[in-house]
């Protein structure tokens, strides 16, 4: 159990993208989440924008709270670097996650040729290399949901992105749910509720279960996340920040 948990944790960290540079919001930028499962809490996170001349960084850092570190230290942070020009968020330069669980290291790195259609994945902990085709147009998975909430979202409509996640290549369906207002520590929000589906390949259902509540205005910013495991849920709420 403690395994699943950690992993959907994880997943949650890949899903709380940065917040809206495309409404007037200014940088820095720098959003504040706690995680729990159930009722348990169980670390926090921590989403930021940083811009250096013409690239673009979104950062994200997620560190376990002291009951699960003493039993299970997790620190893990990952890193888009995309230029600043082109369909938001921009062009995916590079991609970085350092995951450090237990006595566990992953430190892995995709970069994204210049020519279309081919990045380049390093495991920098065995060494492993390769290129891998893509469809231009490809987003690692931390900045595909960044530009999701750039794109109309209607309730009952999709929209489909590539998404290379280190070695494996996904087709990722967006299903845009409904709106809904709820409430978190950071306040009330009206969101637009969004299902992001691994699409299959034949007649079988995606993978499915996480979902995202973005702030219905111009910012979308994630104010809430949520996924299934075996027993109950992982649920990350955004706590404060400067946004």
């Amino acid at each position: 159990m403690r395994a699943t948990v950690l992993k959907s944790v994880i997943i949650l960290l890949f899903l709380l993208p940065a917040s809206s540079l495309f409404a007037g919001q200014k940088t820095p930028e720098r959003l504040e989440y706690s995680l729990s499962w159930g009722i348990i809490p169980v670390g926090t996170a921590v989403q930021e924008i940083v811009e250096e001349g013409g690239a673009r960084k979104l950062l994200s850092l997620a560190k376990s709270n002291d009951w699960l570190s003493s039993f299970y230290p997790v620190e893990d942070r990952t890193e888009s670097l995309l230029d600043r020009n082109g369909d938001p968020p921009g062009r995916v330069r590079s991609f970085r996650m350092i995951f450090k669980e237990g006595t566990r290291l992953r430190d892995r790195e995709i970069n994204f040729e210049r020519t279309p259609g081919r990045a380049h994945f390093h495991d920098r902990v065995t060494g492993e290399q390769l290129d891998i085709p893509v469809e231009p147009g490809t987003y690692d998975m931390y900045s595909s949901f960044y530009h999701a909430r750039h794109q109309r979202l209607e309730p009952g409509k999709s929209l489909l992105m590539y998404v290379l996640d280190c070695k494996t290549y996904y087709r990722i369906e967006v299903r845009v749910l409904k709106k809904e207002r709820i409430r978190v520590p950071a306040g009330e929000f009206d969101t637009i509720k969004i299902e992001p589906v691994v699409k299959p390949e034949g007649i079988f259902e995606g993978k499915r279960g996480t979902f995202i509540w973005l702030s219905d205005d111009s910012r979308r910013i994630p104010v809430k996340v949520q996924t299934l495991v075996r027993v109950g849920k992982v649920t990350a709420v955004l706590t404060g920040g400067n946004y």
